[in-house]
């Protein structure tokens, strides 16, 4: 089950997971930052993209 760790292991991590894993509550939480930031930067870039304008003809 989840929870602490009852042996007493430390996880020495390296590389991006030492930044980003599920086991501890800082991973977790760079995690969820990450995905908020894609989510907000997707719906900036989609909301300012600018619109495709109709092409003018000449009547």
């Amino acid at each position: 089950m989840g929870g602490h760790d009852a042996a007493g292991t430390q996880h020495q991590y390296t590389g991006i997971a030492k930044y980003f894993n599920s086991y501890t509550i800082t991973g977790r939480r760079n995690c969820v930052l990450a995905t908020y930031a894609t989510i907000a930067t997707l719906f900036l870039f989609f909301k300012l993209k600018p619109k495709k304008q109709a092409a003018v003809t000449d009547k």
